[in-house]
């Protein structure tokens, strides 16, 4: 295979910072700010893309790794596992 025929794809971690947001600690700027009072507080600035979503607190950050492995604690909170998916973006190519 020649280097033209090869596609270009970004790594894993590009993609993943397209794909998982961090929600801002103050998105209304530091505290007692008079900065935004009469206005709602704006999560993102840019419009959505297919497949982006917000970073869980409770979930894995590397889900397939923790693929069908529940947690140990008792009551503790749902992994967000989905059932009918083994593999998720950009990690399909990934080894088990």
């Amino acid at each position: 295979m020649s280097r033209e025929d090869e596609q270009y794809t970004d790594f894993t971690n590009v993609e993943t910072q397209r794909t998982f947001l961090t929600a801002e600690e103050f998105p209304e700027g530091f505290y007692g700010s008079p900065r935004g009072v009469n206005e709602p507080v704006k999560n993102k600035e840019t419009p959505w893309t297919h497949g982006q979503q917000y970073y869980s607190n409770s979930s894995y950050e590397f889900r397939n790794l923790h693929q069908d492995l529940p947690r140990q604690f008792p009551a503790a909170h749902h992994t967000h596992d989905e059932d009918n998916k083994d593999r998720e973006e950009p990690y399909k190519d990934a080894p088990l």
